[in-house]
């Protein structure tokens, strides 16, 4: 199974994802910021990286995917976001593997996350 990221500043949802995850057979990593975000992406770790498109210090999640890709991760990357016309029609979108709009069932995460490391 894979190793997987999951980064979200709200910490119920990322408890929730990580659980059901795991329950996959998943091993998750996660991160409540876009720092920790970064820190953990260049540790190299993920397979996978499922991440918000907002973060509290820093709205800016097309950045973000931006310094992800610039770091030289080339792992997939599932955004979730209550916004996901923020990404439509950005150079960043091409950079990323699946967008879903939240709240997002279980059943299809496992679905996209299964394809994604395919």
């Amino acid at each position: 199974m894979a190793r997987i990221l999951v980064a979200d500043d709200d910490l119920e949802q990322v408890t929730l994802r990580k659980q059901m995850l795991e329950a996959g057979g998943h091993r998750v990593d996660i991160a409540l910021c876009a720092e920790a975000t970064l820190l953990q992406v260049g540790l190299g770790d993920a397979d996978l990286v499922i991440m918000d498109l907002r973060f509290p210090e820093s709205s800016d999640g097309l950045a973000l995917i931006r310094h992800i890709r610039e770091m030289g991760c080339r792992k997939p990357v599932i955004v979730l976001s209550g916004w996901p016309e923020d990404l439509y029609e950005q150079p960043e979108e091409s950079m990323v593997s699946r967008v879903m709009v939240k709240p997002v069932p279980m059943v299809e995460l496992l679905e996209a996350v299964a394809s994604a490391v395919a």
